[in-house]
C-alpha cells in the first residue's frame, strides 16, 4: 500500500463538477492499493500517517501530528501510485489490485482513519474521473510504502 500524504490549508475533490468533499487544514490522502496488500497493510499506514509530526507547533517546528492539530482529512484513491515505468513510455498497472480487492481495502482504510482522528475523513469517489484542487502547505509531501515501512 502506498501513500502520498500532502498537507494543506484547504483542499477538494469534484467529479463532473459536484463537490465531494472540501476541507480546511489537514491532510490529503492518495492511496495506491496493490494485489499484495493485507488488512496489516493498511492497519500500519493508517497509524504511521495520523502520528506522523508534519504540523508546525508555537515554535514554528513540525512536532505535531493531524490528531494534534485536529485538522481534516480527504482520502483519494489512486491506483497509478502503482504505475510501474521500467519499460517503454506507457506506464503498466499491472500491480495495481482490482476493485473487487482494493475497494474494501479502501473502506477499511476510510474507517480506521475515522476512528483514530475521531471525525468522518473525506473521499473521492472509487474508480473515478475527479478533480482533486490541493493547496499544499509547506509544501509538504510525504510518501510512505507500506511494503518498505518508510
Amino acid at each position: 500500500m502506498r501513500a502520498v500524504i500532502q498537507r494543506v490549508s484547504r483542499a477538494s475533490v469534484r467529479k463532473a463538477g459536484a463537490l465531494l468533499s472540501e476541507i480546511g487544514t489537514g491532510l490529503v490522502i492518495l492511496l495506491g492499493i496493490e494485489e499484495a496488500d493485507t488488512r496489516e497493510d493498511t492497519e500500519w499506514l493508517v497509524k504511521k500517517i495520523v502520528q506522523l509530526r508534519i504540523f508546525n507547533d508555537t515554535d514554528g517546528v513540525m512536532n505535531l501530528s493531524v490528531q494534534d492539530v485536529k485538522g481534516e482529512v480527504i482520502v483519494v484513491s489512486q491506483f497509478t501510485l502503482h504505475a510501474r515505468t521500467k519499460k517503454g513510455n506507457r506506464p503498466s498497472y499491472i500491480s495495481a489490485a482490482a476493485p473487487d480487492k482494493a475497494i474494501p481495502l479502501y473502506e477499511y482504510f476510510i474507517s480506521m482513519l475515522n476512528e483514530l482522528i475521531d471525525k468522518p475523513a473525506g473521499t473521492g469517489e472509487f474508480g473515478a474521473m475527479m478533480l482533486v484542487e490541493i493547496l499544499n502547505d509547506g509544501p509538504v509531501t510525504i510518501i510512505i510504502d507500506s511494503k518498505n515501512k518508510e
